[in-house]
């Protein structure tokens, strides 16, 4: 069975992604390796990686797994498997195999990986909310680690959205951890998914996270981070991302909080200063399509209609995007698509707080 044989490739301890990923390219699928047998596995990955690899009994994991695929909602997703993540295969170090519960066309979705401080402060927090939340109705699906603080935060304003939120965690995809999270995860995995490259019943073991977060940042256009400490985790998921091509973005803050100096750090190496979820959307050259007009005769008249309607809503007084959202019937997401080509032409501004002013030229 080509899967057993994946599950068997990825199972077998002390042989590494390096390893496995020169058998690959040597025999193809992990059938063709183990068909070939010890010796001509051991000319590509040397005598003793192959010997372990050829004796070393894994069946009652493999078996374990393929039980766990049987139940609604889990999955396994190889290297080959057309559902895999089609920006994770161009990271630097993809994981063969994952575990996932939920729904698998959310890893093909456009991403914006939100971290930070798992002891994030009330504001930290209401500002990862908000930002995924603001996100997600541009149509960026959040992805982050399931940790407390802001990873929780994140998604929470990723699930409140239709673009949702996807979970990658560094224990297998049958371990809920924290355990206070355990509601959000199974929230998740049920609207979401929750990803895994962890053989099922890994515990939460330190060195299993950093791996973790390069998965995050492989899968993702670009990383925010909210709030770290100098020398987190989410420090090195933003390292891994910029490694990776991806944007970098961080929140500034206060000079004496501790949980703010990750942030500027990453400032001061040329991450981009965001205010704003706008922000984020304008580097990424982003934005979501404005709703189609209910007169099609309209055409190309429909922006600049839509545009009237916005400033004649926003008026003098600056005014949240929420507040714009009700009085003039659009949604948060159509707004940002609207909003930000008058900001670049300068007939709007945006001002600290995500409130917007009218601007007379």
């Amino acid at each position: 069975m080509v899967l057993a044989a994946w599950l068997r490739l990825t199972l077998v301890p002390g042989v590494g992604g390096e390893a496995r990923r020169a058998l690959l390219k040597a025999f193809g699928l992990p059938t063709a390796i183990f068909d070939a047998g010890v010796r001509a596995a051991a000319s590509v990955v040397g005598e003793e990686i192959a010997q372990r690899l050829f004796s070393h009994d894994v069946q009652g994991a493999v078996d374990q797994a393929l039980e766990w695929t049987a139940q609604p909602g889990n999955r396994l997703l190889t290297l080959a498997d057309e559902d895999y993540p089609p920006r994770l295969l161009d990271s630097p170090d993809p994981p063969l195999l994952l575990y996932l519960k939920g729904r698998a066309d959310m890893l093909r979705r456009p991403m914006l990986a939100i971290v930070g401080s798992r002891n994030a402060t009330v504001q930290g927090a209401r500002d990862a909310e908000a930002f995924a939340g603001s996100l997600g109705e541009a149509g960026l699906t959040i992805a982050s680690g399931l940790a407390l603080g802001i990873d929780a935060a994140a998604h929470r304003g990723g699930l409140a959205t239709e673009a949702g939120t996807i979970a990658v965690v560094g224990t297998g995809a049958d371990r809920l951890y924290p355990a206070k999270n355990e509601r959000l995860a199974r929230e998740i995995a049920e609207k979401g998914a929750l990803v895994s490259e962890f053989p099922l019943g890994t515990p939460p073991l330190a060195q299993n996270f950093p791996r973790r977060n390069r998965i995050i940042a492989g899968l993702a256009l670009g990383c925010l981070v909210v709030e770290a400490a100098p020398r987190s985790g989410s420090l090195i998921t933003a390292r891994l991302a910029a490694e990776a091509g991806r944007e970098v973005f961080a929140i500034p803050g206060s000079i004496h909080s501790t949980q703010s100096h990750g942030c500027h750090e990453l400032i001061r190496q040329g991450a981009k200063l965001v205010e704003s979820a706008l922000d984020i959307l304008y580097e990424l050259r982003w934005a979501a399509s404005p709703p189609a007009p209910a007169d099609a005769a309209a055409g190309p008249e429909a922006v600049p209609d839509l545009e009237k309607q916005v400033l004649a809503h926003l008026g003098d007084a600056p005014r949240s995007l929420d507040a714009l959202s009700a009085s003039s019937g659009l949604t948060p997401a159509d707004l940002l698509a609207i909003l930000l080509p008058m900001e670049l032409s300068g007939r709007v501004a945006q001002l600290p707080g995500g409130l917007y002013q009218r601007q007379h030229t």
